[in-house]
């Protein structure tokens, strides 16, 4: 996957934000930038190598989740 697909002759785009969905897709991630004219850039992400993935931190949830 691109990253990103147009629809309706350009009038819809979906992007992915999330590269290498579930670790299976193998899908590239896009971020579509937008300047005041309405003017795009797609900026587009592989996945984190297996070896620069860090185990999150397990913080406690805020208080306003409780």
């Amino acid at each position: 996957m691109d990253g990103y697909k147009w629809w309706f002759g350009k009038k819809l785009v979906t992007v992915w934000s999330a590269p290498n969905y579930c670790y299976r897709c193998g899908n590239v991630a896009t971020v579509m930038e937008l300047d005041e004219q309405l003017n795009y850039q797609f900026k587009t992400f592989e996945a984190a190598p297996p070896e620069r993935r860090g185990i999150p931190s397990k913080k406690p949830p805020p208080d306003y989740f409780l």
